[in-house]
């Protein structure tokens, strides 16, 4: 067998194999699932779907989605077919008024809103600006978007308290509101000398079940404290209990001054030096905005994408899920237009908007690009 100079070895080791099983998609199979529609120029043709949409790719780490996990993917007609949102019949964990006749989650539950709840601080020490991420996520959805009042954590001698007054969370009907402060103790774990701590998900979910606004398509708890699922984690990004609408977020590790240890939980460094500020405070809004959408688009009932590079690709790890795009593919975009109803243009024009305000460069020429494309095919 002939040696391999380093160049090579390099290039052989670029790629890892997918999940035994899994076939990328032909290109056949790609502009299948996109569902043609010849009313709407976005998913008429696929025939420039390489320039702006190039597919998924292949695995270059064993930890990445596809080295993991074999997905068949969910075409648009899987998702007109199976989302609980576009069902003739109202969903059964919904308590507000449903119309049958409606075709879009709007018309069918015109008073859903998209709940977030602050859970601890958002100040500027954590770079993460909550209204921003509210405005992103109703333009990018189209749904409205309300902030909910913030619950305070109380974080003492090994211990963290859910705290909350009778404004925290919108009541749902028959529910009595109270003055005093309620007070309930979250499962978390501790490591003294770095003096960092985990919530486990499990009680946020039992929480955020109680609290959830009848009116709610669905309620999102963001928080800048790290989470965990269970004692062999190092982390969980967050976890949504999909049929109860909820769902708990974390960003606390999407700033890039940190770098976290492969295995100890508790094992953060920051590094501050070198990192702009205002560019700091950019890469996080990025990264937090994309978590938010993604986790949302799963409550809306799109499943992870197979077929292109974007922005409902599964991630493996952090490294991943900062790489992926925060745009949606013609295939998720679809299907987000039909469950919604807006103008593919106009939200493209008001994400562009957003983009050039928080100077997000990278997704500014995208955009427009995209809206250069749309208006010459119309």
């Amino acid at each position: 067998m002939p040696k391999l100079n380093k160049k090579s070895a390099v290039l052989e080791r670029r790629f890892v194999p997918y999940a035994r099983g899994f076939t990328p998609p032909t290109k056949r199979i790609q502009l299948t699932a996109i569902g043609n529609d010849k009313n709407l120029p976005e998913f008429s043709s696929g025939t420039d779907s390489d320039q702006y949409f190039p597919p998924v790719p292949q695995p270059t780490d064993i930890d990445d989605w596809l080295a993991q996990y074999c997905e068949e993917g969910q075409t648009y007609r899987e998702f007109c077919q199976e989302c609980p949102w576009l069902s003739l019949r109202k969903w059964v964990y919904t308590k507000q008024k449903f119309n049958s006749k409606g075709k879009t989650i709007l018309e069918k539950y015109p008073e859903g809103k998209i709940y977030l709840l602050p859970l601890g601080e958002f100040d500027s020490d954590h770079c993460v600006n909550f209204d921003h991420l509210r405005e992103f996520s109703q333009i990018y959805l189209g749904i409205e978007v309300v902030s909910l009042p913030r619950v305070k954590l109380d974080i003492k001698d090994r211990s963290i308290s859910w705290i909350e007054d009778s404004a925290s969370v919108a009541p749902s009907r028959g529910q009595r509101t109270s003055s005093r402060l309620k007070k309930h103790t979250l499962n978390a774990r501790f490591n003294s000398k770095p003096k960092h701590y985990q919530i486990c998900v499990d009680e946020v979910l039992l929480k955020l079940k109680e609290k959830i606004p009848d009116d709610a398509l669905c309620m999102i708890a963001l928080t800048m404290s790290d989470l965990c699922g269970d004692e062999t984690d190092l982390f969980v990004a967050g976890m949504a209990a999909g049929k109860h609408r909820v769902a708990i977020f974390s960003f606390a590790r999407y700033d890039p001054t940190l770098t976290f240890d492969i295995g100890d939980w508790y094992g953060i460094k920051q590094d501050l030096k070198g990192m702009d500020c205002e560019e700091r405070k950019k890469i996080i809004l990025q990264r937090s905005c994309k978590l938010l959408v993604h986790e949302i688009g799963h409550l809306l009932g799109i499943d992870h994408c197979i077929f292109y590079d974007c922005c409902m690709n599964g991630s493996g790890h952090l490294q991943e899920d900062f790489r992926q795009p925060i745009h949606l593919c013609p295939v998720d975009l679809h299907k987000l237009q039909t469950l919604v109803g807006f103008n593919v243009t106009k939200r493209y024009q008001a994400l562009l908007r957003f983009y050039e305000k928080h100077e997000m460069h990278r997704e500014v020429k995208w955009v427009r690009a995209r809206l250069h494309y749309l208006a010459a095919s119309c």
